[in-house]
């Protein structure tokens, strides 16, 4: 006698995606967690103590000249270990212009200026360290900082262009959609995924404008590295303050993000 086989399951198990919770709904210490796993999560507080505490020495609201010291070489220490923190970090830039697809002549030359200017000086950065470490003669470390500085700026350059760009079009993408859901209100169509979409489209340009916002005031520092702290835009107060706006933004982004 033949054995009966299975019938066959109307209902086939589809495979079980996981879904990734949203930062509103993980656990405080686990996003924590995650968040200080990731170097620019830990770069970033880095750059919100050294330039807060910029900001103090700065403000010359201290009069203790013990704590002015202290405070002093805790920035200075910071700050080499925040350039530490960048070694090999020129690599993502030169992957991403591996990866990207150019549209236009004008997309190709801003993607070049902004990543290539980024990745040169993420590179240049690391002889500075060593500098800054003592194993490079620091006579070489005010034309390094120099080269670092026009790079960094030509990168934000390039960085803003391109993120202008970007807003022009999610601009256009929101307007259609803002139609798309305004002609279907009054023909009475429910509308919610576009509703949803729509959601997502402004939270992505809020993101957008902060990430200008932050290369913005990256950029008036590195400006004032170009001028050797001279004019008015340099400022001590000043490039301290767009320091912490810049690392602030950038901390939000990677909390949202991870």
């Amino acid at each position: 006698m033949e054995s009966e086989s299975p019938a066959p399951n109307p209902h086939p198990q589809s495979p079980i995606i996981p879904v990734k919770p949203s930062s509103s709904d993980r656990d405080f210490l686990t996003h924590l967690e995650i968040y200080l796993t990731k170097r620019d999560g830990v770069d970033k507080l880095l750059k919100i103590s050294r330039y807060a505490t910029k900001i103090i020495l700065a403000s010359s609201i201290l009069t203790q000249q013990p704590l002015i010291t202290r405070l002093g070489s805790f920035e200075s220490s910071v700050g080499i270990s925040r350039k530490a923190f960048r070694l090999g970090k020129f690599v993502q830039d030169v992957n991403a212009l591996r990866s990207t697809r150019f549209t236009t002549c004008l997309n190709l030359i801003l993607y070049v200026i902004a990543y290539g200017g980024e990745g040169l000086y993420y590179f240049i950065e690391q002889f500075v360290w060593l500098g800054k470490a003592g194993l490079i003669d620091k006579r070489h470390l005010p034309a390094l900082q120099k080269w670092s500085a026009w790079c960094e700026f030509m990168g934000y350059f390039g960085s803003i262009s391109l993120k202008v760009r970007e807003l022009r079009t999610l601009d256009a993408e929101e307007k259609c959609l803002m139609t798309s859901i305004n002609l279907a209100m009054l023909r009475g169509i429910a509308c919610g995924e576009e509703q949803g979409k729509l959601r997502k489209l402004r939270e992505k340009k809020l993101m957008k404008r902060l990430s200008v916002i932050q290369d913005f005031a990256d950029g008036l520092m590195s400006l004032a590295d170009i001028r050797d702290g001279r004019g008015r835009l340099s400022s001590p107060v000043l490039v301290s303050a767009a320091g912490l706006l810049s690392a602030l933004i950038s901390s939000h982004k990677n909390w949202v993000s991870c």
